[in-house]
């Protein structure tokens, strides 16, 4: 009986072992995926966390899914929080703290070096694009290109960067298809180093974006923005004549703004350029953003890199704080929820005659502007 007893404790001291020893193997790969430490000298552009998509694996972190857990779990959730870290500090620009001090430009860029498209309709000619042309673009007409549907003489008289792309004026996925492929094939017949797109509801801080993507390289792969959803979006691709596949892949919103390095925009030409745009997104049947984001991120395999510095009329705006808004890169206006979707701040003109905040917000950041009223606290 006793040597029953013994054998029995003896194999459960051999399974209990095995059983740590397999915990420990399953335990110490799951490290090794976030334990990703750059080399000196490397790049720092390159996103830290060796997934098929970074994004989805933070993503995958956020809901719970795929998680180890007890001593395991602290110890992923703390090293992916660094690595989304590390991240965010290459991404977001700093006003020269230790932040700052640590994470050095990549790359010395200009505004000259930033290919912008603005997209718009002649019927917002007068409404929106003239207010642009008052604030941000009258100081950056020289890397602006406004791409719309009509002639317009009195916005050209503005500016020479005017490009009728003899698109439909309609808000159709083709139509807006349309247009950013006339975009992309412009920015690829400059020497410009990014392409930025953005809409005619968009005011562009050009200062902040320029600190942004100082942070890159522009030979490298980079597509940088803000999505709109909070999960990749699912679409199906057409393979053949009677074949479909399902896709998914995060995209950043047009509507937010997003920019794209000049390596990774020659590597998108089979796909964009030639009028190749507008087939590619006929094949998932998606507008010109969701299109982008398919051509980067389900073909090339190159992730989104998420910057909460882009904003968009789909988000309430007024959760972005007066002391914050010369840290960001793209605001916007519109009504969100059936309400009036704007920054709050107190500004130099009122809401009725600055509805948009867009005056205010430019006076704050260039109070030398003729048409801003002088001696005035923002």
């Amino acid at each position: 009986m006793l040597k029953n007893c013994g054998r029995k404790l003896l194999l459960s001291l051999m399974g209990a072992t095995l059983t740590c020893l397999l915990v420990l193997v399953v335990d110490q790969q799951r490290r090794q995926v976030v334990e990703v430490v750059p080399a000196e000298g490397s790049d720092p552009s390159i996103p830290l966390v060796v997934e098929s998509s970074p994004a989805a694996a933070v993503e995958q972190h956020k809901t719970g899914q795929d998680v180890p857990s007890g001593k395991s779990f602290s110890a992923y959730f703390n090293k992916l929080t660094r690595v989304r870290r590390d991240v965010e500090q290459v991404a977001t620009p700093t006003s020269g703290g230790a932040q700052g001090a640590t994470k050095p430009p990549v790359e010395d860029i200009t505004p000259k070096d930033i290919f912008i498209a603005v997209k718009t309709t002649m019927k917002f000619h007068r409404s929106r694009m003239d207010l642009l042309m008052d604030t941000w673009i009258s100081r950056n007409k020289e890397q602006t290109f406004i791409f719309t549907d009509g002639e317009d003489e009195e916005l050209q008289k503005r500016t020479g960067n005017v490009i009728s792309t003899n698109c439909s004026a309609a808000h159709s996925r083709q139509a807006l298809s349309c247009k950013m492929a006339v975009e992309y094939d412009k920015f690829i017949e400059s020497s410009m180093k990014w392409f930025c797109h953005v809409d005619d509801d968009n005011y562009v801080n050009i200062r902040t974006l320029v600190k942004l993507l100082s942070r890159y390289s522009h030979t490298n792969d980079v597509y940088i923005g803000k999505p709109s959803l909070d999960r990749p979006i699912q679409a199906t691709e057409r393979i053949s004549e009677n074949k479909m596949r399902p896709v998914n892949f995060w995209f950043a919103t047009g509507g937010a703004g997003f920019c794209i390095s000049r390596g990774l925009a020659l590597k998108m030409s089979p796909w964009a350029s030639g009028g190749h745009f507008m087939s590619t997104a006929e094949k998932i049947r998606l507008p010109d953003d969701c299109t982008i984001g398919y051509i980067i991120e389900s073909v090339l395999g190159v992730p989104l890199i998420r910057s909460s510095l882009f904003h968009s009329h789909l988000e309430n705006l007024q959760q972005v704080h007066q002391s914050e808004i010369q840290n960001q890169v793209t605001l916007s206006y519109g009504m969100f929820e059936n309400k009036r979707n704007a920054i709050i701040m107190k500004g130099a003109f009122s809401i009725e005659e600055d509805p948009s905040r867009f005056r205010s917000i430019h006076c704050l950041l260039y109070p030398d502007t003729p048409w801003c009223p002088q001696n005035r606290t923002y």
